[in-house]
């Protein structure tokens, strides 16, 4: 595969959608990819999210959580705003990369709903790497402080 059949932003120029009309639904995707960053972020400063983590055995849990509850913050609000998005991506990428398999460890459950519920939190959190990888190559679209800084 070469370079050129993969890139994305120059391929949707030659067909019918337009950048300028792709600009709302980028930033519609956006806000609801990075909703559940912005709203669990925060939570991961309290004490009984802490206490969890450490229960579930989170090495350092009094300092990891909080820490993951930047780079979710951090990430989340770069990626909706378009602003070093690809940066942000990447700090989601972190974020659930180190918290998927140390909260969802579906393989060790034996109560089989606890392992649906965790086998699907899991498998949510892979699937939220891949789009998150996604804007780490193509960026935050035409609706976005890094298309105005172009």
């Amino acid at each position: 595969m070469s370079a050129r059949s993969s890139n994305f932003p120059a391929q949707l120029q030659r067909t019918s959608v337009s950048l300028d009309a792709a600009g709302p639904v980028v930033l519609l995707g956006r806000f609801l990819f990075v909703l559940i960053f912005l709203m669990s972020g925060p939570r991961h400063f309290l004490s009984q999210t802490i206490a969890y983590a450490a229960s579930q055995g989170v090495p350092m849990a009094s300092i990891a959580v909080p820490f993951s509850g930047v780079l979710a913050l951090a990430g989340g609000l770069s990626i909706l705003l378009g602003y070093r998005a690809r940066i942000g991506a990447w700090l989601i990428v972190l974020f659930l990369a180190l918290v998927t398999p140390l909260m969802h460890k579906f393989w060790g459950v034996t109560d089989p709903m606890m392992y649906q519920m965790q086998f699907v939190m899991f498998m949510k959190n892979v699937s939220m790497i891949g789009g998150a990888l996604l804007i780490t190559q193509l960026g935050s679209g035409p609706w976005s402080l890094d298309a105005r800084r172009k």
